[in-house]
């Protein structure tokens, strides 16, 4: 084949992939990237509707300067009751951030220790938990588990359990999913137990524990 074929083929070739590689572009993203930033917080937060969220809610503070909260949207579509600063929302996973946070604080406290196993602190699980032996509180932390996640279980959102109990139910003399420590996958039963776990050591229910300042001194 003449090398100016091959080179007219190739230049093609390339136009093709190029063209084909904008469908895969996230434009919205891009759009939000070049667009200008709007000149006050509030503002911003009214553009962030155009996203699809129904309700916005951020607290701002900045040094030197009073809190801020800014709103927009509805909290209840539905009823056309627009969001406001003091509206509680549901933080679905954001709260693992607060357990492992807790957890820090009782290890550094010497009232858990991240190298005991799960049949140190819940002995009852040993023969119904695969490696409950092996698994460390920091493979909780960490999701290194193994330990199925109850949520993963078969038709779980049909009809979700209500209770602790219930939920640990569901993964209790399953395999586990790999060897503690040898792999990494997100598991909420991880953080089920390090909730039960937390109730127990502190002698009463931790979301009482988040409804109060803890995070400067020790729990």
């Amino acid at each position: 084949m003449p090398a100016d074929r091959k080179t007219q083929i190739i230049r093609i070739v390339l136009f093709v992939g190029t063209i084909g590689s904008l469908y895969f572009v996230p434009w919205p993203m891009l759009k939000a990237w070049l667009k200008p930033l709007p000149d006050t917080v509030q503002e911003q937060v009214e553009d962030a509707l155009d996203h699809g969220f129904d309700g916005v809610i951020v607290y701002v503070d900045q040094a030197g300067q009073p809190p801020a909260f800014h709103a927009a949207g509805w909290h209840d579509p539905e009823n056309k009751i627009p969001a406001y600063p003091e509206a509680l929302f549901k933080i679905a996973s954001i709260s693992k951030l607060y357990t492992a946070v807790a957890i820090a604080k009782l290890v550094h406290d010497g009232r858990l220790s991240l190298d005991k196993t799960l049949a140190d602190y819940f002995p009852e699980l040993a023969g119904r938990m695969k490696y409950a032996d092996k698994v460390t509180l920091a493979m909780l932390v960490q999701h290194r588990s193994g330990i199925p996640n109850y949520t993963n279980t078969p038709n779980y959102w049909v009809a979700p359990k209500e209770t602790n109990e219930e939920n640990l139910e569901l993964v209790l003399d399953l395999p586990a999913n790999f060897e503690p420590g040898t792999s990494y996958e997100y598991s909420n039963t991880n953080y089920l137990l390090l909730g039960e776990l937390m109730d127990k050591v502190l002698g009463y229910p931790t979301s009482s524990l988040f409804r109060k300042p803890f995070w400067t001194g020790s729990i």
